[in-house]
């Protein structure tokens, strides 16, 4: 039987629920590049890119013939049970194309937060420590560890405690914000010596197991931080025995002008977690690093049921040859170079727009009252957003404050597809 869109809409209300959000309430049909068109045939231009999983596009005709042919193999023996090639290929892609000389080992999970909660698994039996440290403004998934490592309360943690112990927060440096009397030079050493004063005043060094630091803040409203600071963190974790570990799950392949945008900060990560656009949306996500920290596990302490699905797993060899392939990571740059152009534009035009910021085609732009001192306007962010979903155009909301339009579209995205999503967003920034 094939409902109606309001039909499903109403079994939506009945059958799932409302803590399960939706930024779009209509239905989709099929996708195919940066366009989505639903059951009734509307179109949508996609600025938002499944929340950065889509970096590949809807669709792309070498991920699903990739698929299509696993599928008529088998679709999951369980690699705990019977190895399978796809896995062990795809460990040996990502050890191969990820940062750093040194010997490299790949584990494979379902979802972001399950490759954070492994990646602090082997840190701790690695180190034989316990404390982890994240940052203010950082997000890192929703599992109990991962929204204790999460600093926006709602709507992720409200309510949702007691969250795991020995986690701390470090201040995360933000240039769009900084006092107006300090240099950018003098915030950064501010905010480093705020760093220094966690491992005074809440938790030893010598008692952490790793530092986990997004290279970009994701749901934080894409801030990137300096690479003076970044690097500062990662040589304070080698002089004091800890793991660093960069969260690339928003960032990786492709997103910021670089294949990971770790690499952009001249500084090597221990082990790196990755996840949304590795399989062009199917659910798989990977820890890759060090070999002596993700080997110091025992058999049987690393693992799960669905980890490394041989379909994903194919998806994801798919999608890298085709980053490869298509020359994905300039086309990255370029499309942030064009977005960039665009929000320029409207700064000038638009009172209320504040900071804009990019790396790659991972770009955001703030919403501000101009009458109020240029404090954050959530209000006027979801209205906009609003606007968008109304008129055919998919787009994201962030930032702790809310205030903040970010910008996924899939790396394949046509120029045509590009002008038509701003003409739409331009429309909305009129009302």
């Amino acid at each position: 039987m094939n409902y109606s869109t309001k039909e499903l809409q109403q079994k939506r209300e009945e059958y799932i629920p409302k803590g399960v959000s939706n930024a779009n309430v209509s239905i989709a049909d099929y996708g195919e590049g940066a366009t989505v068109t639903d059951l009734d045939g509307n179109k949508w231009i996609d600025f938002a890119g499944a929340i950065g999983t889509l970096n590949v596009g809807h669709r792309h005709p070498k991920v699903t013939e990739a698929v299509k042919n696993q599928a008529d193999k088998f679709l999951h023996p369980g690699f705990n049970v019977i190895m399978y090639e796809s896995y062990i290929k795809l460990a040996e892609k990502l050890c191969n194309i990820t940062p750093g000389e040194f010997e490299k080992q790949a584990l494979f999970s379902n979802s972001g937060a399950e490759a954070i909660e492994n990646a602090v698994k082997v840190s701790r039996k690695y180190t034989g420590r316990q404390a982890v440290v994240s940052f203010d403004k950082g997000f890192h998934g929703r599992t109990n560890l991962t929204m204790g490592l999460t600093s926006k309360v709602k709507p992720y943690k409200y309510e949702f405690g007691p969250f795991a112990s020995e986690l701390y927060k470090a201040p995360y440096p933000d240039l769009a914000n900084k006092p107006e009397q300090m240099t950018e030079d003098e915030y950064i050493d501010f905010i480093i010596e705020e760093f220094n004063k966690v491992f005074v005043s809440h938790v030893d060094p010598q008692t952490v197991s790793c530092v986990i630091l997004e290279p970009v803040q994701g749901e934080g409203g894409f801030i990137i931080p300096p690479q003076k600071f970044v690097r500062y963190v990662k040589d304070f974790c080698n002089d004091n025995g800890i793991v660093f570990v960069a969260d690339e799950i928003q960032t990786g392949f492709g997103r910021t002008g670089s294949m990971f945008a770790v690499e952009q900060f001249d500084v090597v990560p221990d082990l790196m977690a990755l996840s949304k656009s590795l399989a062009a949306g199917l659910p798989l996500s990977a820890v890759v690093g060090k070999k002596e920290i993700l080997n110091a596990a025992s058999p049987g302490e690393l693992g799960g049921t669905y980890a490394g699905n041989p379909v994903a797993c194919a998806a994801a060899l798919a999608v890298i040859d085709t980053i490869e392939e298509e020359n994905l990571v300039d086309k990255s740059e370029s499309i942030g170079e064009r977005i960039e152009a665009k929000l320029k534009q409207f700064k000038e035009k638009y009172s209320f727009i504040g900071d804009i910021r990019r790396m790659g085609s991972m770009a955001a732009m703030e919403v501000v009252d101009p009458d109020n001192d240029n404090m954050p306007d959530k209000q006027k962010t979801g209205q906009i957003a609003q606007y968008a979903h109304n008129h055919g155009l998919l787009l994201l909301t962030a930032g702790i404050n809310g205030n903040v339009i970010r910008f996924l579209t899939p790396l394949v995205i046509t120029d045509e597809e590009l002008d038509s999503g701003f003409r739409i967003l331009e429309a909305g920034l009129n009302q």
